[in-house]
């Protein structure tokens, strides 16, 4: 998920003390019978995260049941995915945590400043590689646990399943600070265009939050796939939205101690490289259409849960609301990507 983009954009993820936070996971350890031989908390987006030697613990901020989620589907990801191995799901919903054991390596976000190009191609190798083991996994009955990253729902119609997002448009035209006529006009792009997603109703397992950020490299090979919280049911492609987000804005996605150090232009090469490694999640014969209702699926999500506090001329720059015009306006990332030409934004 995207964090806290400074002045006029959103507040930032509500985070516990970190006396508090090492507190939980003491106790999630105890409950398990891990004796503790220290203690250090990691950089994390979303969760709050303790490190041992030998095991990770994720602590949930709110009271989403993500975690619990990926605690159910850590039983049906395959060997090949590197999901590490899971020791226990357990506390109160908004006080749940979950322990894995820890795997060698760090996220490939904070490697990728200083491979080689020759590193990095060879990482996007193995990260696809990796992705299609996903795929390749039928998605269990999590339809109780849905907290999803796009507003989009499975059904057999294109129509059916930007519903929800209809719905949220609504919502959202009525926001301070948002001009209802550029909410209808989305809603307007989405009805036209809703077509493209007919038959999203695939029952193939997608990663639903694929950053860098969440992928382990140790140096020479990618070690796992992390976080599944927004894992779901849906056709493959909707994985590159993030993927795609991610490529073009990383500073959204990164940790705060080296969001200086990363640079889109570093990541300019990985969609061109994915669809070499996986040319299938770029097939569709309207895959331009699905991916911009896919974002604007995302944007409109954290626009609700982050409304404007300024007039869109003073908001941040990447403020939720602000890339929902660019897409509506063609000068997104995704038109860059599509061989038009996009703002510096």
């Amino acid at each position: 998920m995207d964090r806290a983009l400074g002045p006029g954009a959103a507040p930032p993820v509500p985070r516990m003390s970190t006396g508090l936070g090492r507190a939980r996971a003491s106790q999630a350890l105890a409950e398990v019978g891990i004796q503790i031989d220290s203690l250090v908390r990691a950089d994390s987006v979303t969760n709050e995260v303790w490190l041992t030697r030998h095991y990770v613990v994720r602590l949930n901020r709110d009271t989403s049941p993500r975690l619990h989620r990926e605690a159910l589907l850590s039983q049906v990801l395959p060997e090949e995915v590197g999901y590490p191995p899971m020791v226990q799901y357990g506390g109160e919903v908004g006080n749940d945590w979950l322990i894995s054991q820890r795997v060698p390596g760090g996220p490939l976000s904070r490697w990728w400043p200083t491979m080689t190009r020759d590193e990095r191609r060879e990482a996007v190798r193995q990260m696809a590689a990796r992705l299609r083991a996903v795929h390749r996994t039928p998605c269990p009955d999590v339809r109780v646990f849905v907290d999803t990253g796009q507003l989009l729902q499975s059904a057999p119609t294109g129509a059916q399943a930007v519903a929800p997002l209809l719905r949220a448009l609504d919502r959202a035209a009525r926001l301070p600070n948002v001009d209802p006529e550029i909410m209808a006009e989305a809603a307007d792009h989405v009805r036209a265009n809703a077509s493209a997603l007919d038959g999203f109703d695939d029952d193939t397992l997608v990663h639903g939050d694929l950053s860098f950020e969440n992928v382990l490299w140790d140096g020479e090979n990618i070690t796992a796939l992390l976080d599944f919280e927004f894992a779901r049911p849906a056709p493959a492609d909707l994985d590159l939205d993030v993927l795609l987000r991610f490529s073009a804005l990383p500073k959204l996605h990164v940790a705060e101690d080296y969001e200086d150090a990363t640079e889109a232009d570093d990541y300019a090469d990985v969609p061109w490289w994915f669809a070499e490694d996986y040319p299938e999640l770029f097939a569709h014969p309207r895959q331009f259409d699905r991916v911009r209702i896919y974002s604007l699926a995302w944007d409109v999500r954290e626009l609700l849960a982050f409304p404007p506090g300024d007039p869109v001329r003073d908001l941040h720059r990447h403020h939720p609301y602000r890339r929902i015009i660019h897409v509506l306006r063609k000068t997104s990332y995704l038109d860059r990507l599509n061989g038009g030409v996009a703002l510096d934004y």
